[in-house]
């Protein structure tokens, strides 16, 4: 551990239907063992990661701040932190999906990532994402925002009840399937178009939805966009329009293995910009929080600003 560092950690207990809770137990015992100079916060209520990140980053010199949590803790934290000069930013994933540690490579244990994060001398420069809404709305996001159908079943997903039971048997991945199975028979499909950051536009015939990957994952490990990276300066952008409900159903078994990119239908974009106007709202997500129901919406790439350790 180098000198002087000082460690945040922003804890969300329920996180893993509570299980982080004793995860939380074992990594404190590392930290003590280790005389790690280190402050914890706990989670209280939605959107409280971000207060907690807000007021850490008021906090004079340089921050570790670490998120031990999940996907949507980590949006959280994200959208809190003022200012990304002076802080280093962790995750040690106890979520039910974690697509930010699996997109991060971020395999082991909490307890061996921990350990790893002490140990690391070496930091990178990794890109987030924004979503702003017509309606003048903003959110970071850190994994992937997108409009449609992923969306819906985000949105579903933040209190679904068989979200809670499956987690119970780890098998919490399974929620975001089984949604959006029900989503693509019952949700509206509407036209609009697409704009790139170079003027390009894409027509858009009943859409089902775009998402505009920083990472490679969604839903739970779903790889939307395999070779999306955050050190391109670009959002993989995924886009599945104008096939029918039934054969988008049939679309989701290549999806799952990541052999749906020269399917019908579904075309992939980099773009450090992608602007989508529809022709009637449509549900929009960031990172899985609600971000309304919007006729336009713009997703862009911030390049290289959140600094993180090699772990």
């Amino acid at each position: 551990m180098g000198v002087g560092e000082k460690y945040y950690f922003i804890v969300n207990q329920n996180s893993q239907t509570g299980n982080a809770s004793g995860i939380w137990e074992h990594l404190q015992e590392i930290l003590d063992t280790r005389e790690v100079d280190y402050e914890v916060y706990t989670t209280q209520y939605g959107g409280h990661a971000t207060e907690l990140a807000e007021m850490i980053c008021k906090k004079e010199g340089e921050k570790q701040l670490v998120v031990v949590g999940g996907d949507g803790t980590i949006n959280e934290v994200l959208c809190g932190i003022q200012d990304m000069e002076h802080v280093t930013f962790g995750v040690i994933p106890t979520g039910s999906a974690n697509d930010f540690a699996k997109g991060m490579g971020l395999k082991g244990k909490p307890t061996e990532i921990l350990e790893r994060m002490l140990a690391s001398r070496e930091t990178m420069y990794i890109d987030h994402g924004t979503v702003e809404g017509g309606d003048g709305t903003s959110r970071r996001f850190a994994v992937s925002a997108g409009i449609g159908v992923d969306a819906y079943v985000c949105k579903q997903a933040l209190d679904a009840p068989i979200k809670k039971l499956l987690n119970k048997f780890h098998l919490g991945q399974l929620t975001y399937m089984l949604l959006t199975i029900m989503d693509i028979f019952t949700m509206p499909l509407v036209d609009g178009k697409l704009t790139l950051a170079d003027g390009s536009e894409k027509k858009l015939k009943r859409a089902i939805f775009v998402s505009a990957m920083n990472l490679p994952y969604e839903g739970g490990g779903i790889p939307m966009t395999p070779r999306a990276s955050v050190t391109d300066g670009q959002l993989s952008c995924c886009c599945v329009t104008g096939i029918p409900r039934l054969v988008c159903f049939f679309y989701l078994v290549f999806l799952v293995f990541g052999k749906h990119e020269n399917l019908p239908g579904v075309q992939i974009i980099n773009s450090p910009k992608i602007t989508v106007e529809l022709q009637e709202p449509m549900c929009v997500h960031g990172d899985g929080e609600h971000c309304g129901f919007q006729e336009k919406v713009t997703f862009t790439c911030v390049p290289g600003k959140l600094k993180m350790k090699k772990i």
